[in-house]
Order: C-alpha cells, then structure tokens, then sequence
C-alpha cells in the first residue's frame, strides 16, 4: 500500500490540488496535479500527470455547490485512481496568517480558531481556505493537516516596513502591514539561482499579476517591502478589488453615502478594480479583447498602477537590477507586460518583443539595463515543501515542478 500527501488551494470557485506519491521503498515524488473550477456553476474537473498530460478532464454534476462537495469530488477521484494507498498529510494555502504564525502550522482546534479570528482581513479568501481544512479534518481524520500562510514569507521586513501609522495602542492590537502572495514569492525566490542566477541575490521586483495582483522588492532572495498590507485589498487595482485608496473615501463612503459596513465591504472585495472601472469584466482577457473606452481604460489604469509602484520599489530598493513577472496575467500576457516594461523605460527597460510574444524566461534585451523575466509559479509546491518539512515527509521537497 503506497502513500501519498495531499496540496490543497481553496478559492471561492476553485480547488486548486497536488496529489505526492510514496511508493514501498522508494521516495515521495508528485504523482498529478489539477484543479476543480466552476464550482458552483459548471464543475469540472481537470488533472494533469507531472509532464504535463492529461490523465482526466470531466464535467462533474451540478450538485458541487461548494467547496465540501469539491473535497468529495476530489475524494471520489483520488479512490479510483489511488485505490489502497493512504493519505499520511495534507498542505493548505491560507492568505492570513495574522501576527502570530509566522511561519508554517501544524493545525489543531485551536490554530484553527484563531485563523477564524482573521476572516474579516481576507474575507475573499480565509474562509474557503479554513473550509477546505474541516472538510478534511471530517474526511481524514486523524490525518495531520499543514497551514501555510500567504503573509509568511514577508515576516522579518523593516519596522518601517511592517508599520501603519496610527497610535500605538492600535498597532498592538495587530495593525501592521502583513503582505500577501507570500507563497508565489517564495517559489520565484528559490528558482532564481536556477532561472536567473545573474540577478538572484540583487535588488528584483516581482510583479504577481492576477486577478489579485501585487509586487513584492526582493533583496537576497528575502521580502523587502510589497504592495499589499494589512489586508489584500492595498497597493494595485486588481480584478475586483481597488488597490490603493484614500482612507477618506472609504469616510465618505458610511458618512456622506450612509452606506453599511457590508455595502462597503461588498464594494471594495467584488465591485471594484478592473470590474468597477470597466463595468465589463474582471478578467484582463475579456478587456483586452474589447474596445469600449471604459474597457481600454481599466487596462490604462491598471498598467498605471503598476509601473508607478515598480517605481516605488525601485526607491525603497536603492535601484534595481530585475524585474519579473508571474501569475496568470503576469505569466500570459505579453501586451500587459510589453506596456509595463515601456512605462519602466525610464530605469533602463529595453523589451525583446520576440522574447516576451515568446514567453521568455528572459524577455529584456542584452543592452538593457535591467533584465526582465517570465516565470511561472507554483504556490502549491511551495506547500507541499513545507508540508514535507514540518510532517518529515521532507522528500516532497525535491520533487519536479
């Protein structure tokens, strides 16, 4: 009877998985990886063999509503193919981490209860991440089961860094700038020897373009500073969200527009950024796709957005010699990061336009100043690296992305 370890990455309409596998006698090795999207709405199911191949790809039934009927959809799935093998651990992405865990957890009734504590800072996401948890922990029992935390990675910034200026009083309760995307950073860190050993230990700033979007300044392969703080809502315009704004809009907001504390939240998680600009899409494929000057306005800002924070970066780095872009905007989209890298001009940015139509790795050109980069990330193998390491299942973390 063989092992395996499980990945999960829970979203609101997506189960994102890495299943590892334990042979009799031989060491951890990842076995498939894949996703349930459209949850909810159209279920299905895809999932890949480490090369890349297809192993499955079906529609499921209307009835996964959620992401505990995804969990048994997954289940049912992983008791065809892995029948008889036993599961000895299971990784979770969770966004917030908070003040206290700082680092990757096993969870216990209480752990899970202080990260229900955190829920209103990451309302998009805390929740069907603790969910994917107890839905484990009611399937598996028993099974020991890893947190590890978006927000971890960028512990051990400057005071200066971390701080929101407000009274000390305040700050002690745990208003401080936190960070996000922290896994996708890790990972681009620890492939930049490999990927792009010119610039690993310089000043880098990656840029994480999704639909939640953010950069984070890197020095010595170690967070910086970054654009999101103390909860996902800061630094660029994102898909749904607003990025930076002026605290005093969100005053306007309750005192001149009467609005309650869930309009306002309900505005600033799913109403804004490029779909409240737009009032199109979400999706930086469909606007780019379109011509309505709202649509080309929303790709404006959000380019906008970007490069001026790169500039901030850039600042608190001293210089910069890279810049790379992942994710699914950042890793797909060469007009948004043609645009960016022209809007970076300034700092020496010189574009390979086959390079970046191409894909890269490395998209800048020879002369330019600062060399520019595509690489994918992989969040979940970061998981299973920490889940390896904290359940001695260490093995996993030398396996193939």
């Amino acid at each position: 009877m063989d092992d395996y370890a499980l990945v999960l990455n829970a979203g609101s309409s997506s189960l994102k998985f890495c299943v590892f596998q334990r042979p009799r006698g031989e060491g951890w090795r990842l076995a498939a990886r894949g996703q349930i999207e459209g949850i909810g709405s159209s279920p299905q199911l895809s999932v890949k063999d480490p090369d890349g191949q297809c192993l499955t790809k079906q529609k499921l039934d209307a009835t996964v509503r959620n992401g505990r009927d995804a969990l048994d959809a997954l289940a049912a799935w992983l008791r065809f193919k892995y029948g008889g093998s036993r599961v000895v651990g299971v990784g979770h992405r969770v966004v917030h981490g908070g003040s206290r865990f700082k680092g990757p957890t096993v969870i216990t009734p209480q752990v899970l209860a202080e990260l229900y504590e955190l829920v209103p800072l990451a309302p998009l996401h805390q929740p069907y991440n603790l969910a994917a948890i107890e839905a484990a922990s009611e399937r598996l029992p028993g099974v020991p089961q890893v947190a590890c935390f978006d927000t971890s990675f960028h512990r051990g910034q400057s005071a200066v860094a971390e701080l929101i200026p407000l009274p000390r009083e305040l700050r002690e309760l745990g208003l401080q700038r936190y960070g996000f995307h922290g896994l996708s950073y890790e990972y681009i860190a620890s492939v930049l020897p490999e990927v792009a050993p010119s610039i690993a230990n310089e000043r880098v700033i990656v840029a994480h373009l999704g639909s939640g979007a953010s950069l984070c300044a890197l020095k010595d392969r170690k967070s910086v500073d970054s654009t999101l703080g103390f909860t996902a809502l800061d630094g660029l315009c994102m898909g749904t969200r607003p990025g930076a704004l002026d605290p005093g809009v969100v005053l306007h907001l309750f005192q001149g527009l009467k609005f309650s504390a869930k309009e306002v939240e309900t505005l600033l998680y799913k109403k804004s950024g490029l779909i409240g600009i737009s009032g199109i899409s979400n999706d930086m494929r469909d606007l780019l796709g379109r011509r309505e000057p709202e649509a080309r306005l929303a790709v404006d800002y959000f380019v906008y957005c970007a490069a001026k924070e790169i500039g901030a970066l850039a600042a608190v780095l001293g210089g910069v010699d890279g810049i790379v872009f992942t994710a699914g905007i950042g890793e797909n989209s060469p007009e948004i990061r043609e645009r960016i890298c022209e809007a970076c001009a300034w700092l020496g940015v010189e574009i390979d336009d086959a390079a970046n139509d191409s894909g890269g790795p490395k998209i800048s050109t020879e002369g330019s100043k600062i060399s520019v980069w595509v690489v994918p990330t992989n969040e979940e193998l970061m998981i299973a690296r920490h889940t390896g390491a904290l359940l001695g299942l260490a093995k996993a973390a030398q396996e193939r992305t």
